[in-house]
């Protein structure tokens, strides 16, 4: 089934125009209909993308020996490097990717480092590739700034001040950064996914993917195709923002397989709530919630239960997703 997901045009925004009701309003819809939405006119250089994507298929060529020199329990708390194909698991199944984790680079006396906080750390970069770094990190930054412009007009798409994430949930945001790449279908299965259905966890992922195609996304029990639009990036809304709108702005199962004779490259950017701040249900009396019903998630849980930090909630997801390296973050 071909994709609908809505194609929503934020130059305005990029370029500082004052009128952002429009943009606000396209995405409200876009929010309630699908929970996910493209965005074009983002300001994101071209040229950085395309860096970007040289580099990840120089370093996914390595052989796994060398892309072992990186793994993710070198990066320890931090929660960074190199995972090969299997070594991820979505609801307790392998996925059919291998991938390198990124955050935002901080600093060895940084006071979050210093502390053990989780999550928060220096990232792992192949020596073969001395540009690769410089390259991750203007991109984490670049798409940082972005996530702060969002978060203002999706305020404002819930009839509140457009400051109003700023200053209460993404003043130091958690920004997570992650390069896939699912090998060719040729070598799975036909019964088993590149990653398998979920949720994300945050409040709002930056996707950028390549012309392979594969992302198919749960819009009214149907699942539908998300196909790649040129110089465009797919964005959907997270777990939590899900839990503060009381399910309003619902956060959409999405799955990914790699049907194509080649490999598949995606960056997902997550664009997340500070760790350590409390989740609190925004004031929605003047809408009509739709029933929340955790029957209808993918995990049979629901968000709304949850109460805590988003430290908490995330740590509890990750600790899923490599078992293994469950112990090194807490």
């Amino acid at each position: 089934m071909t994709s609908s997901v809505p194609i929503i045009d934020i130059s305005p925004l990029i370029l500082g125009e004052k009128n952002l009701r429009p943009i606000a309003s396209q995405l409200q819809k876009a929010c309630t209909e699908f929970g996910f939405f493209y965005l074009i006119g983002h300001g994101i250089e071209e040229s950085l993308q395309k860096q970007l994507e040289v580099y990840s298929k120089s370093f996914f060529a390595l052989n796994r020996e060398t892309k072992m020199q990186i793994p993710m329990s070198l990066g320890g708390k931090a929660w960074r490097g190199y995972f090969p194909v299997g070594a991820e698991l979505t609801s307790g199944q392998p996925d059919l990717k291998e991938g390198i984790y990124f955050g935002t680079e901080l600093p060895l006396d940084d006071q979050r480092v210093q502390a053990g906080i989780p999550l928060h750390g220096q990232n792992l970069f192949p020596k073969q590739l001395p540009a690769f770094r410089e390259t991750v990190l203007a991109y984490i930054e670049a798409l940082t700034n972005l996530g702060h412009q969002l978060m203002r007009v999706l305020a404002m798409s819930l009839d509140l001040e457009a400051s109003y994430f700023a200053d209460r949930y993404t003043t130091d945001p958690l920004c997570l950064f992650r390069i896939f790449h699912y090998p060719p279908s040729a070598s799975s299965p036909e019964s088993e996914w590149g990653v398998g259905e979920h949720t994300d966890y945050g409040v709002l992922t930056i996707l950028k993917q390549d012309n392979t195609g594969g992302l198919q996304i749960k819009s009214q029990s149907q699942w539908i195709d998300a196909p790649f639009i040129e110089n465009s990036f797919i964005c959907n809304i997270g777990d939590m923002l899900d839990r503060m709108t009381g399910g309003y702005y619902r956060s959409t199962p999405h799955r990914v397989r790699n049907n194509s004779n080649h490999g598949r490259l995606s960056y997902p950017f997550f664009f997340d709530p500070n760790f350590d701040v409390y989740i609190k249900a925004i004031d929605m009396k003047h809408i009509d919630l739709p029933f929340d019903d955790k029957n209808e998630r993918w995990d049979r849980t629901s968000v709304h239960e949850f109460d805590g930090t988003y430290g908490e909630y995330v740590l509890g997801k990750v600790a899923k997703v490599f078992p293994y390296l469950k112990e090194g973050l807490t």
